[in-house]
């Protein structure tokens, strides 16, 4: 749903631009009265500041080819073994992680903290934290709506304000990113795979509640994701047991892809790409693993921000076609600017098939440059 500095390029303490530390996130000048003013992030999340934040380009070059490819993968954690998630980021220096599932103990007691510290560079740490089915600190901060009861009950103003106080949640315990909001549009049953997580059947009206929700995220400092592009909405079934076919790309056009035009709308978001076969454009291939559904999201819906794939490791659309290191390359060959797998494990054979690949020519070094670049800037570290 998504997006190390070492070699010569360092991090100092001191220097303040508007932004929130780990996240290229302006704080609102002036939140709506309904939601209050985020506070200061907690301890455990990362303060180091770049000496030059602008520069972006030496910070990539900085980089050994290792260090970068690394900086593209998000991967899956186990909430109750914190002790796990700080060796794989020390060993790794991955990118992101995510923490899936109801195990909390990776959110409590200042976990995070020492994940950071692991870090040669801050740490996108992510969740999926929609409300309803798909929450993950219900059981310490209490229940979130799902998306259809929110655009039901609320409006728009009120929205913002449940997330911004989810957001600072999240933002406490050291969550920086949450693949949320959904914007898929859909009247399907409340239980069907994309169901309650949508806010309406009308595109106007997701759109609407999906800006009030990722703008309350952003308040309290955590980077929004939009997804599941270009739509999940009306697909043929779940990409967790196999392939999904939506409707043809007109049809996608006049409803599904309306909640993505004026993207700029939004604020700064990271969107994530699904695994959806467009019959019309990614001819058999999953979105997430084709070139033309990333060239319709730069260019038709002029996105310039991050883009994280879905899952590529726990979804048969994928796993029944691709191995995991094979995937991963694909998806950042597409145009992905990090490759997500929540099942985790297997980071060495990853990136020893993205080294090689960079090194063959299969992954052009300019291809990873341009992601490492917008994954840096989605954590605040360069302009």
């Amino acid at each position: 749903m998504a997006f190390a500095i070492v070699a010569g390029c360092s991090l100092v303490v001191g220097l303040q631009p508007r932004t929130v530390p780990g996240l290229a996130l302006p704080l609102a000048s002036t939140p709506p009265a309904a939601v209050p003013a985020a506070p200061a992030p907690g301890p455990s999340v990362p303060t180091s500041r770049l000496a030059r934040p602008g520069d972006c380009a030496a910070l990539v070059n900085g980089l050994d080819v290792r260090s970068q490819v690394a900086q593209l993968v998000v991967v899956g954690v186990s909430g109750d073994d914190p002790a796990a998630t700080v060796a794989l980021v020390r060993d790794h220096q991955v990118g992101g992680i995510f923490i899936g599932g109801n195990a909390t103990a990776l959110l409590k007691d200042r976990a995070l903290a020492a994940v950071q510290g692991a870090a040669k560079v801050p740490v996108a740490v992510s969740v999926d934290e929609e409300g309803g089915r798909v929450q993950r600190i219900d059981d310490l901060d209490g229940d979130l709506p799902s998306a259809r009861t929110m655009a039901a009950t609320k409006s728009p103003e009120e929205v913002r304000a449940l997330a911004a106080e989810r957001g600072r949640q999240l933002r406490t315990r050291g969550v920086t990113v949450d693949f949320a909001p959904d914007t898929d549009v859909t009247d399907a049953p409340d239980d069907d795979v994309i169901g309650d997580r949508s806010f309406s059947p009308d595109p106007a009206r997701v759109k609407t509640y999906a800006t009030a929700f990722a703008a309350g995220l952003r308040d309290a400092g955590v980077q929004p994701v939009l997804k599941h592009f270009p739509g999940h909405g009306h697909g043929s079934g779940d990409s967790h047991k196999g392939t999904v076919v939506t409707p043809p790309l007109a049809q996608l056009r006049a409803v599904d892809l309306v909640p993505y035009r004026g993207l700029a709308g939004y604020g700064p978001v990271g969107v994530m790409m699904g695994h959806l076969d467009v019959p019309d454009l990614t001819g058999g291939v999953p979105a997430s693993l084709s070139p033309a559904a990333y060239a319709l999201l730069r260019g038709e819906f002029s996105f310039t921000g991050p883009v994280v794939t879905d899952d590529l490791g726990a979804m048969k659309a994928i796993t029944a076609q691709y191995s995991l290191p094979d995937a991963v390359l694909k998806a950042l060959q597409a145009g992905a600017d990090q490759a997500l797998w929540s099942s985790g494990g297997r980071v060495d054979e990853v990136l020893d098939r993205l080294v090689k690949a960079v090194q063959s020519g299969e992954l052009p070094p300019a291809r990873v440059q341009e992601s490492v670049t917008r994954v840096l800037r989605g954590k605040g570290l360069c302009g």
